[in-house]
């Protein structure tokens, strides 16, 4: 098992005192304090660990008014364990200085808790949903945008299906998201068949049972298709993900508004795995690209490495 792997399963090894809905980082009409742009999400991991609700660099600007250019402001939802600025320490500047009103909360965990994004998906995302509103709110405007890592770019998939997100949301963009689930190279399958070990793993993190190959969350999502009309999905995803697997899962059923990539067939020198995609140069630039697509740029092809090999 991987060094990502084990990332990925940090909560089933960590006692989490209380899992409640986190609140956000801040709901006042002011620009909240962030946090530097990090390079990768392993400093991003170590900096949050003494400030777990800063927010990203360029997020949270709750005075932001959408351009022209760009009317719909574009709202981060992290990964499983992932706080916000862990998560999105790099791609929320890039976003903010494309001219984006950006934002970001913290979901799914005790509130000021690290870890974050690990209680009941319904749960996690009403409250992201909720989030959503308040953007909406703030910003004046009709609709979001929304790019999502792993849980992140799957479990808005169920605010559009049961909580009126297709109301609200024109673009969801997923990096590496978990839409069919994972059997991390066939160890949490394993682990899902052996008595007790879901009831245990629960405690710490429910989402990722949700997230196992074949869950009744993940199997009552996709039912009945996995898109609906007016929203344009675009799934960004690595050959190397080591989390969600097999990789090729992360992709939607192909339909006139969705776009699956892979990264590789864009950069065949990108060796990203699942914690680098959100901070990834060629990822980033597709990230853009599903944002404005009438401003679509190639992204630049260098050499990356995975975070952790």
């Amino acid at each position: 098992m991987g060094a990502t792997t084990r990332r990925w399963l940090t909560a089933a090894a960590v006692t989490v005192a209380a899992l409640a809905l986190g609140a956000g980082t801040g709901q006042a009409a002011e620009k909240e304090p962030t946090g530097p742009v990090q390079p990768n999400i392993l400093t991003a991991a170590v900096y949050s660990l003494g400030a777990p609700t800063i927010a990203p660099p360029g997020a949270n600007d709750w005075n932001c008014k959408p351009t022209e250019q760009h009317p719909n402001p574009v709202l981060l939802s992290n990964g499983t364990t992932a706080n916000a600025y862990e998560n999105w320490a790099g791609l929320s500047r890039k976003l903010a200085d494309a001219g984006y009103c950006v934002f970001a909360g913290n979901f799914g965990g005790a509130p000021g808790s690290f870890l974050q994004t690990v209680g009941p998906i319904e749960g996690t995302t009403k409250a992201l949903a909720a989030f959503g509103d308040r953007v909406l709110q703030a910003t004046g405007a009709k609709k979001l945008d929304v790019v999502g890592h792993s849980q992140g770019g799957m479990n808005v998939r169920y605010w559009i299906k049961y909580l009126g997100g297709a109301d609200k949301i024109s673009r969801l963009v997923g990096l590496s998201p978990s839409n069919h689930g994972t059997d991390l190279f066939g160890l949490l399958s394993t682990l899902e068949r052996i008595p007790g070990v879901p009831a245990a793993l629960a405690t710490v993190c429910q989402a990722c049972n949700e997230q196992a190959v074949g869950s009744g969350f993940l199997t009552d999502l996709n039912v009945g298709g996995e898109t609906v009309p007016g929203i344009q999905y675009t799934v960004i995803q690595t050959r190397y993900d080591d989390v969600v697997t097999p990789y090729a899962g992360a992709f939607l059923a192909p339909a006139p508004n969705v776009r699956n990539i892979l990264l590789q067939n864009v950069c065949g020198l990108d060796f990203t795995d699942h914690l680098g995609i959100t901070y990834d140069p060629v990822a980033a630039g597709l990230v853009l690209n599903a944002l404005d697509p009438a401003h679509a740029k190639t992204p630049p092809c260098v050499p990356v490495l995975p975070v952790i090999s």
